[in-house]
């Protein structure tokens, strides 16, 4: 059994991940406390700033990111987006791995890259890099798709075009090119159940397969 600490546990990904940790001793870090969370999980609920110390106080095996806002609740503004997608994530990281971490796995996107104007998946990319720095033992890379699933109380206007697309968008897209197929949320919150506590050291990029076979 791998104790494990989540941040970004109410969003698409974090949510279905939480109901799939039976076996596993979970906390979990929020901003508000989150309504129906599994009875097993234990809500730590702290502004940002307190969670280095909530964190040295767990002693984590394992942590797992599932951190993101988007351009609309960011204010549309570049930095409040790179606060969360990019030094949210890295402080959680930074602070899990002083605590003893072995294993980090994070949530990034298919097609990031630090080379490219797309703010988004410049991002990503940056995150990613900094991580691979950081050293952990085994560092797992989620590279998803379009992420298909129901967002409570998150209207994404554009994102639900897409989402209702997809089904046309990806048979049109070559198999050779599946990683930018559309995933749903839940397949990739499984693949990350199945990764927990796996011990063969490195790092891991996980795009649209292997996160589809990970997930069985």
């Amino acid at each position: 059994m791998s104790r494990v600490i989540i941040a970004g546990a109410s969003g698409l990904i974090g949510s279905k991940l939480c109901t799939l940790l039976d076996g596993h001793e979970v906390d979990i870090l929020v901003r508000r406390p989150i309504a129906n969370s599994p009875d097993a999980i234990t809500q730590h609920i702290a502004d940002p700033s307190r969670w280095p110390d909530i964190i040295k106080a767990l002693n984590p095996g394992v942590a797992i990111s599932c951190v993101g806002t988007t351009w609309k609740k960011s204010g549309k503004d570049a930095a409040q987006f790179r606060a969360v997608d990019k030094d949210l994530v890295l402080a959680f990281a930074a602070a899990t791995h002083l605590a003893g971490a072995s294993q980090f796995i994070t949530v990034s996107s298919v097609g990031a890259t630090k080379e490219t104007s797309n703010l988004y998946l410049r991002t990503k990319g940056e995150v990613e890099d900094s991580l691979a720095l950081m050293a952990f033992d085994r560092l797992d890379i989620m590279r998803p798709g379009l992420l298909t699933g129901d967002r409570q109380n998150d209207r994404r206007l554009g994102e639900r075009a897409a989402i209702m697309a997809a089904p046309i968008i990806d048979r049109l897209i070559p198999s050779a090119y599946s990683r930018f197929r559309s995933i749903p949320a839940f397949t990739v919150a499984r693949a990350i159940a199945k990764l927990i506590g796996n011990e063969t050291p490195g790092r891991f990029i996980h795009e649209n397969e292997g996160i589809g076979s990970l997930a069985g």
